[in-house]
């Protein structure tokens, strides 16, 4: 098999491998960088979410040789705003599939630096998505925090409800 170059995280590898090989498994099983999940397979679900040169990509969908010789960039080499947003906004549920929102949520804002609320940024089912990604691009994380444990408090049941 040929030499395939991938650069990932910064790091230049050069790998004897089938370029016809998903660059998930690439980064999981060759290179070690198991923080991109496998999810669906088909490229739907986002937890196998990297960036190639810059822009959100799917890691299940796409082939070692597509992405031959470009920049990947993988959560392990993230180092965005919007990483502290999501911790300090305590955004992580079950946590499986973070590390593909954080890597769109990373791409969202490359390219679109200003989001509002009115379309911009994502619909999101559950306010603490918006808000950290609202929170990365502000630079005002404190401010977002304290609203976004008020849209909390606001959308939580009280207990007393749910027996009565």
């Amino acid at each position: 098999m040929p030499e395939t170059v991938l650069h990932v995280n910064g790091r230049r590898e050069a790998l004897t491998l089938d370029p016809e090989t998903p660059l998930l498994w690439v980064l999981r099983d060759t290179l070690g960088l198991v923080g991109t999940k496998f999810g669906c397979g088909g490229g739907f679900c986002g937890a196998c979410t990297v960036h190639v040169d810059g822009v959100a990509t799917r890691a299940c969908a796409i082939l070692l040789a597509t992405v031959a010789g470009r920049p990947v960039v993988t959560i392990e080499g993230l180092a965005h705003p919007v990483q502290r947003a999501w911790a300090e906004l305590d955004v992580a549920q079950c946590g499986y599939c973070q590390a593909g929102q954080l890597m769109t949520a990373a791409a969202l804002l490359a390219r679109t630096p200003a989001p509002t609320d009115d379309g911009a940024a994502p619909t999101c089912e559950f306010a603490r998505p918006c808000a950290a990604i609202l929170a990365a691009a502000s630079g005002a994380l404190a401010d977002h925090a304290d609203a976004a444990s008020s849209v909390d408090s606001a959308n939580s049941v009280d207990s007393a409800e749910v027996a009565g």
